[in-house]
């Protein structure tokens, strides 16, 4: 039987890391992409000396976990860290098939002569649940006290998630990179002059042109590559569907958990791709689907886990969490993905609003510690509904934002009444209403009622991200 020889898996690693050679940089395709505004916190992360901890990048597929990895290894660079002490390997290569954590390591060794062991490297393993129990050879990694970073990621996130759990407690520390947010999506586009900034926060220079460039965000804008690209309509469809949705769905999803009916969990996506930002239960979903609630659970937990949707549970008027949640919402991480299984909406068009819901919500999905819930009480006979709560340590109201697309609402202070109420009931003293272009401040039974439009709210929350 044909082996693949060390030299082979030498020449392979040098191939993957030019910057061993001669002129220390990096492959002349992730030296044009623009770099993410998640580059700086990742870093840190990369370079922070104490707590020692692994970094384990997740993240949904083609958000641009790769290109982070190597726009990190060019800052590593030029800050002075020797080439030869910097390893990035593509795990999913057919040549490292049967190769261990330690054998890669051993060639990396053979070709830079670097002592990963006893020198500080950073070792960067890319689609790293290509190899069976990575978590356990990382934490053997880990444990035999090596001073060498190591860093890896890779698609299927349910796979990375769960064994960092396990395996990692104390050891890895999770870096989850989300879709393009929406101010990401403006600088990529060259847009920047749609929004301006002063002391106030940022406001829009032509708010129907920020508008049209933010339903084009909702359809298509979670993605660098269609960001950036001016392929058809219908190519930029085929792409979010056949290699993000059914990638997911028909292959990850089922490689991992042992799925056998694949086209019950599609259905179930489908659905819920459907009725993003919709208040749903399992019995409905149930019923609807013809699928056992246990079941449901189990799906929910797996598409949640591949960072395809966020469970969002209720609160009442007091802010107070229910002890059973029959009821949740459920939205996307990327609003785009809907058009990746249905058509693009436009203006005017029935679902616009819970679209915007859910990019509101997206841009914050990706924040560590905090607890995003809605409010829903029942008043007499009137059920109120407020879309955002935002919760100190999963128990104390501290925002609270009500999400249109109209500007309706702002016309009418009166319907404002409920989430007022909820603001006093919580001792809040400001209420965000998002609008489509009514933008101002006032004062409300003491409350400051803040007027923003959705693009802008959307801008300012993914702009927080800091510069790359």
């Amino acid at each position: 039987m044909i082996r693949i020889t060390p030299e082979q898996l030498e020449i392979a690693l040098s191939e993957e890391n030019p910057w061993w050679g001669e002129l220390p940089s990096l492959s002349a395709r992730f030296q044009t992409e623009r770099k993410r505004s998640f580059l700086k916190s990742f870093l840190q992360l990369v370079r922070q000396g104490a707590p020692r901890r692994e970094v384990v990048l997740l993240g949904p597929r083609r958000v641009g976990k790769t290109y982070l990895i190597h726009h990190a290894i060019a800052e590593l660079l030029e800050e002075g860290v020797p080439p030869g002490r910097i390893l990035y390997v593509a795990v999913d290569n057919p040549l490292y098939i049967d190769a261990s954590l330690s054998g890669l390591l051993d060639a990396f060794h053979r070709v830079t002569g670097s002592d990963w062991r006893r020198q500080h490297c950073y070792v960067f393993f890319d689609e790293i649940q290509y190899l069976r129990d990575w978590e356990m050879h990382l934490k053997s990694l880990h444990d035999s006290g090596s001073v060498t970073r190591f860093v890896v990621s890779g698609s299927a996130n349910a796979a990375l998630g769960r064994g960092s759990r396990e395996s990692g407690a104390g050891r890895f520390t999770d870096f989850l990179l989300p879709p393009l947010t929406f101010a990401e999506f403006i600088e990529l586009r060259g847009l920047d002059g749609l929004v301006g900034g002063d002391a106030g926060g940022f406001f829009a220079t032509d708010i129907e042109a920020l508008n049209a460039e933010f339903i084009r965000y909702l359809n298509f804008g979670g993605y660098p590559e269609i960001a950036l690209g001016d392929a058809p309509q219908q190519d930029t469809v085929r792409f979010m569907r056949s290699d993000i949705i059914d990638k997911v769905l028909l292959r990850d999803l089922p490689s991992l958990y042992g799925i056998s009916d694949v086209r019950e969990l599609h259905r179930l996506f489908t659905m819920l791709a459907l009725n993003s930002g919709g208040e749903l239960s399992l019995e409905e979903l149930s019923r609807s689907s013809a699928v056992a609630k246990n079941t449901l659970r189990r799906y929910i937990d797996y598409l949640e886990a591949a960072f395809l949707i966020r469970v969002v549970t209720r609160v009442d008027r007091k802010a107070g969490r229910f002890q059973r949640d029959r009821q949740y919402k459920i939205y996307l991480t990327n609003p785009s993905l809907r058009t990746g299984l249905f058509s693009p909406l436009a203006e005017g068009d029935d679902g616009l609003g819970h679209l915007v819901e859910t990019a509101i919500f997206a841009q914050r999905f990706h924040r560590l510690g905090e607890h995003l819930h809605y409010a829903r009480w029942k008043s007499g006979r009137k059920i109120h509904e407020l879309d955002l709560v935002a919760l100190t340590g999963g128990i104390v109201a501290e925002e609270a934002v009500e999400i249109k697309y109209t500007d309706r609402t702002a016309q009418r202070p009166a319907s404002w009444a409920p989430w007022l109420g909820f603001c006093r009931e919580n001792g809040l003293r400001q209420l965000t209403i998002t609008t489509r272009t009514r933008e101002g401040r006032e004062s409300r039974d003491g409350i400051e009622v803040i007027l923003e439009p959705a693009a802008i709210h959307a801008y300012a929350l993914g702009a927080a991200t800091g510069p790359g």
